[in-house]
């Protein structure tokens, strides 16, 4: 497993890469389909594919809970169990218990938690969450850590901050298994000091990749990118850079500029549900009545599946009827053109076009109030 910095950009920080995993090459800048629970929303595999996905997710704390470790075991690890034979990051957990914050205690050891399906008694630390995702057999592993929120005082950020750093330690010693990379997560709130020192620490103790977690919460965007382009300028050059939960498009133009290499996030697939597509032009609530006599595709200028073969006020019909083939329509065309946008980020690199490129799609999407979303 190795990651190569092919180009880097000579206004920005963007640059290109390529992550190998033993499920296959990942060409960087990457976004992630979520398969929170074993599955991408309304999409099958053969359709991840179709749309250009190199790699999804999975969630620990949501698999863990349901089906259980022990199935996900016994089907041969979460690949053979998803029947997906591309690589897979799996989170470990620490968002959805921090998003828990009413049913959860937080101790030096790690979480105790009532599940949010029954109410049941459970517990994720570092050891727990280590064994879940080696039992997966994802490609890459991420750090169990503590997603502080916002906004927070400075003595809860710098207690959460060294509970991240002791259980990122845990997990390292913990991982044995050189076919999964481990991550470890930068936290540290708003506090550039306590994200300086968190970024230094895991460097010292040595990941195979380093992720940026804990903004998108709430935080003034503003600070999201002081945050971020202090972050990313403290993590290794020869290590894969990854903005936990953000996606929105002319957003994560923004943080390529910056460095950042991989993102993940719920928007194209939740919009999808909801009938709001992406498109060269920007966003297209298709499910309006403003479409209902609009023969036209989604996106006159994509080439999906969708797009070549129905119109808005067909799928329109559809949301309007409640027919589940409306979200996978739409889901599909919006995880296809994140992928084309993604594609198209890497080669304005490669060309040394990418400052012309992002300020492209900040133009697409100059009146967006859309906002990065994490299940």
């Amino acid at each position: 497993m190795s990651f190569e910095v092919l180009v880097k950009d000579k206004t920005t920080r963007a640059r290109r890469g390529r992550l190998e995993t033993p499920h296959g090459v990942i060409e960087t800048p990457v976004f992630m389909p979520v398969g929170t629970q074993g599955t991408v929303k309304t999409l099958t595999p053969e359709e991840l594919k179709e749309v250009g996905a190199e790699i999804i997710l999975g969630n620990t704390y949501h698999l863990s809970l349901r089906p259980g470790i022990d199935i996900i075991r016994l089907a041969g690890g979460l690949h053979e169990f998803m029947h997906w034979d591309g690589p897979i990051l799996t989170d470990s957990g620490g968002y959805q218990v921090f998003s828990l914050s009413r049913l959860r205690k937080i101790t030096e050891e790690g979480v105790a938690f009532r599940s949010h399906i029954d109410g049941s008694p459970h517990f994720i630390g570092p050891g727990e969450a280590m064994a879940y995702q080696q039992a997966f057999g994802s490609d890459i592993m991420m750090v169990f850590d503590e997603c502080g929120p916002y906004p927070c005082e400075l003595d809860y950020a710098r207690r959460s901050t060294d509970l991240t750093l002791k259980w990122a330690l845990h997990c390292k010693r913990l991982h044995d298994n050189r076919d999964q990379m481990l991550f470890g997560i930068v936290q540290g709130g708003t506090f550039r000091d306590l994200r300086r020192r968190c970024a230094e620490e895991l460097v010292d103790i040595g990941f195979d990749g380093y992720a940026i977690g804990g903004l998108s919460v709430g935080e003034p965007r503003d600070l999201t990118w002081e945050i971020t382009d202090l972050t990313a300028s403290l993590l290794p050059e020869d290590r894969p850079r990854y903005f936990m939960g953000f996606g929105k498009p002319d957003e994560m133009m923004d943080a390529i500029a910056l460095g950042v290499d991989m993102f993940d996030c719920i928007i194209p697939t939740k919009c999808g549900r909801t009938g709001t597509a992406f498109t060269l032009s920007g966003k297209v609530v298709v499910k309006n009545s403003a479409y209902r006599e609009d023969m036209r595709p989604i996106d006159p200028g994509c080439s999906c599946y969708v797009c070549r073969n129905y119109s808005r006020a067909y799928i329109r019909h559809l949301f309007n009827t409640g027919e589940i083939l409306a979200l996978r329509l739409v889901s599909f065309h919006n995880l296809h053109y994140y992928m084309s946008l993604i594609t198209e980020a890497r080669r304005a690199i490669s060309s040394g076009e990418f400052e012309s490129f992002r300020r492209k799609v900040h133009a697409q999407y100059k009146d967006s109030s859309l906002t990065a979303a994490r299940e």
